[in-house]
This record gives C-alpha cells, sequence and structure tokens, in this order.
C-alpha cells in the first residue's frame, strides 16, 4: 500500500541534504561552502482513523496525514470526504 494520504493526496517527496564547510562571513570567515549533497526523503505523517460520519450513520476507516485529519475536524467529515471524491453525496 502506497503511502499517500486519502483525502489531501499528499505523497513521500524527495530533496538533498547539504553538507556544509567554513564559517559564515558575519563571523569573520570566508563563508560556507556546499561540499556534499546526499538525497533524502520526506514522508508524510500518516495516521490510520476510524472516523464517525453522522450522516452515513457509520464509521469509516481512513489513511489521513495528520493535516488532512485537522482539515476534517475543521470542515466536517462529510463535507471532507466529499471534497476528496472517498465518498459520493
Amino acid at each position: 500500500m502506497p503511502r499517500v494520504c486519502q483525502i489531501t493526496k499528499s505523497k513521500t517527496r524527495s530533496g538533498n541534504r547539504k553538507t556544509t564547510r567554513g564559517k559564515a562571513k558575519y563571523l569573520g570567515g570566508v563563508g560556507t561552502k556546499i561540499t556534499g549533497l546526499t538525497k533524502r526523503r520526506f514522508k508524510v505523517n500518516l495516521q490510520k482513523k476510524r472516523i464517525w460520519v453522522p450522516e452515513l450513520n457509520r464509521f469509516l476507516k481512513i489513511r489521513l496525514s495528520a493535516r488532512a485529519l485537522k482539515t476534517v475536524t475543521r470542515k466536517g467529515a462529510y463535507r471532507t470526504l466529499i471534497d476528496a471524491g472517498i465518498i459520493k453525496p
């Protein structure tokens, strides 16, 4: 199962970790230089939740990110799930 939020559709992204060397100019050095780049991954903070939807009168199991959980709290479960396309109105 892929690491994807069912509501926001956010997934793992890639980036770089920088390795630097030197002293900053404002501290009296000649400046910092990047001496290496290492690939890394930014993973989504996924949670498995059972969400009660009063309009459907039942629970739904969803894999959602922590950010999407805040959206569900703010907008309501039913409206958020319709917007995400998980349930039909």
